[in-house]
């Protein structure tokens, strides 16, 4: 089964109708997941094989990168999985974990692995594959987990527990990470003095190779050579602005006003957010510093006292909330 993949420039259209801001990240990863498919396109037509471009996402956290990475696969319609790296390192036998991920893709592609072949599989938190420096116990080093991906992430078979074969040579492989003090690394290592903000096409082409995230960056933070050889493109993604998480809760289609709005819509009732509310939840989410995770959580208690009134108030037909620091008007028909 050929997957069809959109222009670059199509990917990232797509992408913006879900996530805000990223757009280096957002373009980095469009031509990643073209070049992928297609290079899988002329394999199949008899071409000479050629090396995955597996990607690694270099991002805090609540930044977007799942997010990003579901969005991929949907637009794609191939099937995806997230595995964590660090319950990886916590388990006994790599081996079998590494199994139960394919079975789940397999089980994604409703049973297919030709179509589980040509999957996604987004592995968060690499950057805890390193060696434990905090005295905290590992049932396996995350040494060894990252030699245990090395097979599939290049391409290899993986046999079922039912006898059947996962072929992981077209599967692409995105991995995530915050990678906290890879920035101090940066400052100390780069010739020319680390420039932290240079990105996209407003910065200069010296600002963008002297922000790049060199190898040995890499391998100085904790990631074995032959790891980081095997996640040859790199999406590094900024810490949310109190701007962005403004827009998070009111632009993407599956926005939390959206959301809120049409559940209320259902009881027959209007939400109404004043613009200022946005802004004050958004203070307050910066200050958790978890990126976007906050935000559901502060929207909902928000919210509460009038998801509880409205059910029992029939004739209410507006609800109008002005700041986080006055009662919601509930205002009749």
């Amino acid at each position: 089964m050929a997957i069809q993949t959109a222009r670059p420039s199509a990917i990232v259209a797509y992408l913006d109708q879900y996530v805000i801001g990223q757009e280096e990240a957002k373009r980095v990863l469009a031509v990643a997941v073209y070049l992928h498919y297609r290079k899988l396109a002329l394999a199949r037509g008899g071409a000479a094989s050629m090396d995955k471009s597996n990607v690694l996402i270099i991002g805090p956290s609540g930044c977007g990168k799942t997010l990003l990475c579901e969005t991929l696969a949907r637009l794609l319609q191939v099937p995806f999985v997230t595995a964590d790296a660090t319950s990886l390192a916590q388990t006994r036998f790599v081996g079998e974990e590494i199994e139960a991920i394919m079975e789940r893709l397999v089980e994604k592609a409703g049973g297919q692995t030709d179509l589980a072949g040509q999957g996604i599989v987004f592995i968060d938190e690499v950057d805890k594959l390193k060696a434990s420096s905090d005295g905290q116990p590992r049932l396996v080093s995350g040494e060894s987990v990252q030699h245990a991906l090395l097979k599939i992430m290049e391409g290899a078979p993986v046999r079922l527990e039912d006898g059947r074969v996962v072929d992981t040579s077209g599967i692409l492989f995105l991995c995530g990470g915050a990678f906290v003090g890879l920035e101090q690394i940066m400052a100390r290592t780069h010739s020319f003095g680390y420039i932290g903000t240079a990105q996209g096409e407003d910065a200069s082409l010296l600002d963008r190779i002297n922000s790049r995230v060199k190898p040995t960056d890499l391998f100085e933070f904790g990631l074995i050579p032959e790891f980081t050889g095997r996640l040859p493109v790199l999406a590094r993604l900024r810490e949310l602005s109190k701007e962005m998480l403004v827009r998070i809760m009111v632009e993407p289609r599956q926005a939390l006003y959206r959301q809120f709005r049409e559940i209320l819509a259902q009881e027959g009732v209007e939400l109404k957010i004043a613009p200022a509310v946005f802004q004050q939840i958004a203070d307050i989410a910066y200050e958790y510093k978890t990126g976007a995770r906050s935000l559901r959580g502060i929207f909902e208690e928000v919210l509460n006292p009038v998801l509880f009134a409205v059910p029992d108030r029939p004739e209410v037909r507006q609800v109008v909330i002005r700041s986080l620091f006055e009662p919601p008007e509930f205002r009749a028909a």
